[in-house]
């Protein structure tokens, strides 16, 4: 269905809109959920890895046989043995200035992290399998590691990947025509720098997966966490050698993911190959270690900003140069994160004359991967650079902004980088957030007192949340950013929808059976919608971004939209009309426009399914018996919500340490689906980019050691390092999705870092100070105040 002819809006009345409580809480807080840990398999062996304790060392050996002596030990393998079953993953999309790269199941010849898997141990408990993994000896020969950015692109760096003629592993540039004349009429060049800190995604549940092989029917069922379960069951099946319909793969309940939990990672494709191996179920769940080591990182981002502006504030241009560091292998393409981040950098100002440099490195680190907002930075930076611009001229950083900001008479807007905004409102949430939070009784109150370090920080989003297939096409990527549907209605009237998403704590049970339906015209309570298995679901992309209610609940509402029209024209039949003109379906029963508004016509949805299953030569002529609709829905080229984040922040000179006073956000999300859903979405995100700012690190020494592998090291904000988070909406309808939905599960993360970053250097500006790098610890604050290194 093309995206250019949206759906039009449900009955005012319509379940699109209510605040309903999330059907799956109940058995999630009762502890009835079935997750992985839950599901049974008779015979089952259990895995654990061996990984390496070197950042990048040469495997010269790998000695398992006080291992395979141990009780109940039945095999140790190692990355030859995985090889057999196992293709190796190559990236190689045609991208200027992104290098091929290889990567194989496991490391055979050199380990390039610590916490790099180099062989795999089974056995018939979980206790014999970890203390075998301890006894297995893996000769290695150490090799100088690269751990940073500057290490990594200084000219004499030893490689990561030998196969690359530097670590430098991408590189894209990008400038408008005008952009040297801008800055040459420029009144001034304001420059400003940014660090982001590498980061992990620390899921309530841990990754694991249990791998079943059918012998007899040559079939793999693999029962995984994962946000994506068909293209991560297409890649499952491409790299085992399979046919996709010798793969099932089934989602469980799962506690969060994040963008970890997206493609096959080598864990996966060994317990795979290893229950083929040996024909017998295997299963593997990591320790909470092994994922802060050794999953997926995110986030660790240099970016240097440089703008031209007018004495009175107004942007005549701006350019940026972004490093990424990738880590020691590439799961993805190297440059996707990092190119996203310079497409949206502009956001939500006027910025004609724009250029970009993006150049991403490899380094003796974890792999890096999308994270909940992989563009996170961007606000920041560009809010960041606002603020820098308002310091250098003496003006309010909240009039710069004003000066700045797309309007509506803008719209639509198409920016510098191609990219175009239909109906976002950047400045009525900047208005309406700065009310919120009492932006002038703050700016009066910093004056009346001096000596408290008070602190205000703005961030307008512009968050991209729904990549159709255009947006890849143009990006050179392969891929497709379609979701499918189905809807069925069962002869007793019960209504099931699946489609290809999978949740991980989004409350899609609720939100979807609410689009379905808005779509059909049926009571909610009559929806079941079915996620997370592929021999059920059509074949969709999953759940990334904030996808799922533009690409999924789009597809299903338009599904049961399609279903409906079929269900009226058999009502029509029925009530012996010419036409289903002037006919509805609300509720789950018939209605008919009369001169007093809609009232009752007669059949019920139950009775039309029982008549269309079980009667179907009473059906009009020509149409095929049942109710039931498939559906494929591929969305713009680029969806995007906006929100403001306000937040206000006192520092204690004498230590440091932060506290957040107030906090509102002002957003714009579109048709809410689900009010208490977006609210919680917004809670959820919000806190996640407060942790990620204030506390979150995965922190490597100078030789590549990890050095924050436990929540002893690794902080998470707890729910009194957090303040209360007051909503405010500001809903404009998109008019080229079905309903107007735009998704927002992911601006909550880019507008907290960028509010409490600017908080925190608003009040440091008062001391001549400012932090360029995240976290904003005390330690590195008070650092800032004693005007020594952030280090």
């Amino acid at each position: 269905m093309s995206a250019a002819a949206p759906a039009p809006p449900p009955a005012p009345d319509g379940p699109l809109g209510r605040p309903l409580r999330r059907r799956e809480d109940r058995r999630l807080l009762t502890g009835a959920g079935r997750f992985l840990d839950d599901i049974e398999a008779p015979r089952a062996l259990h895995a654990a890895f061996v990984r390496s304790p070197h950042a990048h060392a040469r495997i010269l050996a790998v000695e398992a046989a006080a291992a395979r002596a141990l009780p109940g030990v039945v095999a140790v393998l190692d990355g030859a043995d995985i090889a057999r079953l196992v293709a190796p993953l190559r990236l190689a999309p045609p991208i200027e200035g992104l290098h091929p790269v290889e990567m194989p199941p496991l490391p055979r010849d050199v380990a390039r992290f610590v916490g790099d898997p180099v062989a795999l141990v089974l056995a018939e408990t979980r206790a014999a399998a970890e203390e075998a993994a301890e006894r297995v000896e893996v000769e290695y020969e150490p090799l100088p590691a690269v751990a940073s950015l500057a290490a990594a692109e200084a000219p004499d760096a030893p490689r990561v990947d030998p196969a690359l003629p530097s670590n430098r592993v991408s590189r894209q540039e990008f400038a408008t025509p005008g952009l040297a004349a801008a800055f040459a009429r420029a009144a001034r060049v304001v420059e400003a720098r940014f660090g982001q800190q590498r980061q992990t995604h620390a899921p309530m549940e841990p990754r694991g997966c249990l791998a079943v092989w059918d012998a007899g029917r040559e079939h793999l069922t693999m029962h995984v966490g994962t946000q994506a379960p068909h293209p991560y069951r297409s890649a499952l099946a491409a790299r085992l050698g399979l046919r996709e319909w010798q793969v099932t793969v089934v989602a469980p309940d799962m506690g969060g993911g994040f963008g970890q939990k997206i493609v096959p990672l080598r864990e996966d494709l060994a317990c795979a190959a290893a229950a083929r191996m040996l024909n017998r179920p295997v299963r593997w769940r990591e320790t909470r270690s092994e994922n802060l080591a050794a999953a997926l990182h995110a986030r660790e981002e240099e970016v240097t900003t440089r703008a031209a502006v007018a004495e009175d504030g107004r942007l005549l241009a701006l350019a940026c140069r972004i490093r990424s560091d990738f880590g020691a292998w590439c799961f993805f393409p190297a440059n996707y994160m990092a190119r996203v981040v310079a497409l949206i950098l502009p956001g939500p100002y006027r910025v004609r004359e724009y250029g970009y440099e993006v150049e991403v490195f490899l380094t003796n680190k974890c792999p890096s991967g999308p994270m909940r907002a992989p563009m996170a930075i961007a606000s920041w930076v560009m809010e960041g650079t606002m603020d820098a611009i308002a310091r250098e001229l003496g003006l309010d950083p909240l009039e710069v902004r004003r000066r700045n900001s797309i309007t509506d008479a803008d719209l639509p807007f198409t920016t510098a980088t191609g990219e175009r905004y239909d109906a976002v409102s950047p400045l009525a949430t900047l208005e309406a957030a700065a009310a919120g939070l009492g932006y002038d009784g703050w700016r009066a109150r910093q004056a009346a007192e001096p000596r408290r370090l008070l602190g205000l920080g703005l961030c307008t989003v512009i968050e991209s949340t729904t990549y159709g297939s255009a947006f890849y096409k143009a990006a050179g990527i392969p891929g497709s950013g379609h979701e499918a549907a189905v809807v069925r209605v069962e002869p007793s009237g019960a209504v099931i929808a699946s489609c290809g998403l999978m949740g991980s704590g989004q409350g899609y049970e609720t939100t979807l059976a609410q689009a379905v339906a808005a779509g059909l015209g049926c009571a909610v309570e009559e929806v079941a919608v079915q996620l997370g298995h592929t021999d059920i679901a059509p074949y969709g992309m999953g759940s990334r971004g904030a996808r799922g209610a533009t690409a999924g609940g789009g597809a299903l509402y338009l599904a049961g939209l399609r279903l409906k029209a079929k269900v009226l024209e058999i009502a029509a039949v029925l009530l012996g009309r010419n036409s289903a003109d002037g006919l509805d379906l609300r509720e789950g029963r018939v209605v008919q426009r009369t001169a007093e508004g809609w009232a009752p016509a007669g059949p019920t949805l139950a009775e039309i399914a029982r008549l269309a299953h079980l009667d179907p030569l009473r059906l009009p002529p020509g149409m095929e018996p049942g109710l039931h609709q498939v559906l494929a829905y591929d969305p713009p080229a680029m969806t995007y919500a906006n929100s403001t984040h306000a937040c206000a922040v006192e520092i204690d000179p004498e230590t440091g340490a932060l506290s957040v006073l107030r906090y509102v956000v002002a957003e714009d999300a579109g048709r809410r689906i689900n009010p208490l859903v977006v609210a919680g979405q917004t809670h959820g995100a919000t806190a996640m980019g407060l942790s990620g700012a204030m506390l979150e690190h995965s922190a490597y020494g100078a030789d590549g050691q990890m050095l924050a592998a436990t929540f002893m090291d690794y902080a998470l904000a707890r729910a009194d390092d957090l303040p209360a988070f007051e909503l405010l909406h500001h809903d404009t309808p998109n008019p080229r999705t079905p309903a107007g939905l735009k998704g927002m599960a992911e601006g909550g993360v880019m507008g907290a870092i960028g509010a409490l970053m600017n908080a925190v250097n608003d009040a440091l500006a008062r001391r001549g100070a400012r932090l360029e790098r995240q976290p904003a610890t005390p330690a590195r604050i008070w650092a800032a105040l004693q005007g020594r290194s952030e280090a």
